[in-house]
């Protein structure tokens, strides 16, 4: 690390001390070792790592507008850059949009238009999802080795979903005042800010030195430990190489960004109606006990949408689950729909009942349930409202709908057989494990089979 980078880095009182050799060594290597870095070497050296719009964003706060742009940026506001978009206050990551925007930070009238501040988001979520690629860490390649992949419309969703509150209804104009309620109840936006940042500065694109005969060939050092990514790691298709996924990334990290922050490091794949068939058997088998689960459906004309329950799918007449379970829909729109506290009819599970209804519910009541799949598998119903979740419109296309796929993931670690009894004998619920004649049919049919110690897969001949 150059002397003068490093100089200059200890004068700026902005930075902490763990980010001194961070952004001075970021500094130096734009710069070319001098106090000074032009637009074009800074858009040569990150341009590959950001969307373009986002680019000019960026040009916009570190050299000013078009029509008063200077021709190089100095430290200061190089760090200015980094310390408000990694860790600043509400107000400073404020600022920086604005200026990144065109607009005049310190005038409060400040009125912006609602397409820009979307495309400012858009630009910030897709520019998030490639540095996950580009980084390749461990949890985007769990996904990415199994046939998931990062879709562009699916991208646009995203950003949509998370801007979309911005603006107060009947307009779409947004003041400073709409900026600061939104980026408050916005963590994912703020998140994925952080990351991006954290990689633009931590970025090192250096000669490979088994290669440097030709010249061209580059590699990118970006240390995993000082980057963390939102997406979970994916665990149980290690046999399944190319699984039929019909979600993409962007939508994945939508639903885990709404989990509890203790289930989001982990999804444990448990059913697919491609790979284990259509039977509403066979997916009870996989994924009763298995703890916190997601369910993810999509109907034949293409909607895709599901539900968080948070406690163990297990037989019973009465509703269990909790606050924290919610409906969400990943296409056309992405939503997530948090309970109301109104009831808690969160999840409901029954089987071979002559005056109840037989089938999986999350959220309404009988007969008006916020998503129920029929034990009859390929059926399902979404009512038009539901009480139990704050927001909800239905999520099928049509109120009854045939089913084309349906998933279930649980999520964070399995609970022991100790942890889920204990809740079963709270709920009134009836465990795979409590020697249930229906239970242990179920897991036959779903290839299982009960022991003395528990269930596992039947062992095969």
């Amino acid at each position: 690390m150059g002397n003068s980078s490093t100089k200059l880095a200890e004068k700026c009182s902005l930075l902490a001390k763990s980010e001194v050799p961070v952004v001075a060594s970021s500094f130096k290597l734009v710069s070319k070792n001098s106090e000074r870095i032009k637009e074009d070497d800074l858009m040569k050296f990150w341009g590959s790592q950001m969307d373009p719009r986002l680019a000019q964003y960026i040009t916009n706060f570190l050299f000013g507008p078009l029509g008063a742009r200077s021709p190089v940026v100095e430290f200061q506001r190089f760090a200015e850059l980094y310390v408000y978009c990694v860790r600043g206050t509400i107000d400073e990551r404020i600022n920086v949009l604005l200026c990144s925007l065109g607009q005049q930070p310190e005038s409060e009238s400040t009125e912006i238009a609602y397409p820009l501040i979307k495309e400012y988001v858009e630009a910030v979520v897709s520019s998030y999802m490639r540095a996950i690629r580009l980084e390749g860490g461990p949890q985007y390649k769990s996904w990415e080795s199994r046939g998931f992949r990062i879709v562009k419309d699916c991208i646009q969703k995203l950003a949509e979903s998370l801007a979309y509150d911005v603006v107060q209804q009947g307009t779409q104009k947004v003041t400073r005042a709409d900026a600061e309620r939104w980026l408050h109840k916005n963590p994912t936006f703020l998140k994925m800010l952080e990351h991006v940042f954290s990689h633009l500065y931590h970025y090192r694109n250096v000669k490979n030195a088994a290669s440097e005969a030709d010249g061209n060939a580059r590699k990118s050092i970006i240390p995993q430990e000082a980057l963390q990514s939102m997406l979970p790691y994916c665990e149980g298709l290690q046999y399944v190489p190319d699984y039929p996924a019909f979600t993409d990334l962007s939508q994945m990290l939508f639903i885990n960004s709404n989990l509890p922050g203790t289930q989001q490091n982990k999804w444990r794949f448990l059913f697919s109606s491609q790979i284990h068939g259509e039977s509403f058997s066979t997916l009870l088998g996989r994924i009763m006990d298995q703890g916190s689960t997601v369910v993810i459906v999509e109907d034949a004309n293409g909607y895709i949408f599901g539900g968080y329950a948070p406690d163990s799918w297990a037989l019973s007449p009465n509703y269990v689950g909790n606050e924290n379970s919610f409906l969400f829909t990943l296409r056309p729109k992405m939503r997530c729909f948090s309970s109301t506290g109104y009831n808690d009819h969160y999840q409901y599970l029954n089987l071979h009942q002559q005056t109840m209804p037989n089938g999986m519910g999350m959220g309404g009541q009988h007969n008006y349930w916020g998503m129920w799949l029929d034990s009859e598998y390929g059926i399902g119903e979404c009512s038009e409202s539901c009480t139990t979740y704050k927001g909800y419109f239905q999520l099928s296309a049509t109120k009854k709908f045939n089913i084309r796929n349906v998933e279930v993931w649980g999520v964070g670690d399995k609970p022991t057989k100790e942890e889920d009894e204990g809740e079963d004998e709270k709920s009134g619920a009836r465990s795979v494990l409590d020697g249930n004649a229906d239970s242990k049919a179920i897991l036959k049919m779903s290839g299982r089979e009960q022991y003395s110690d528990g269930y596992r897969e039947e062992p095969k001949d």
